[in-house]
């Protein structure tokens, strides 16, 4: 079975959505001093960034031909 063909409106989403990830994550490293239970955040919001922004990726690809 073939893989679903990219979709650029899905992919735009995921971008979007990363870089609101990336937004928390680097408000949450700043707040760190004050609270170090936020290192968690961090890391999560990282590691939900990196994978939406996979997902974008993979999406906004154009086809092979």
């Amino acid at each position: 079975m073939a893989p679903p063909p990219p979709r650029p409106a899905l992919g735009a989403l995921f971008l979007l959505l990363a870089i609101a990830f990336v937004g928390i994550a680097a408000a949450a490293a700043e707040a760190v001093d004050t609270n170090k239970g936020l290192v968690v955040v961090v890391v999560a919001a990282g590691a939900i960034a990196l994978w939406l922004l996979s997902l974008a990726i993979r999406n906004l690809r154009k086809p092979p031909l």
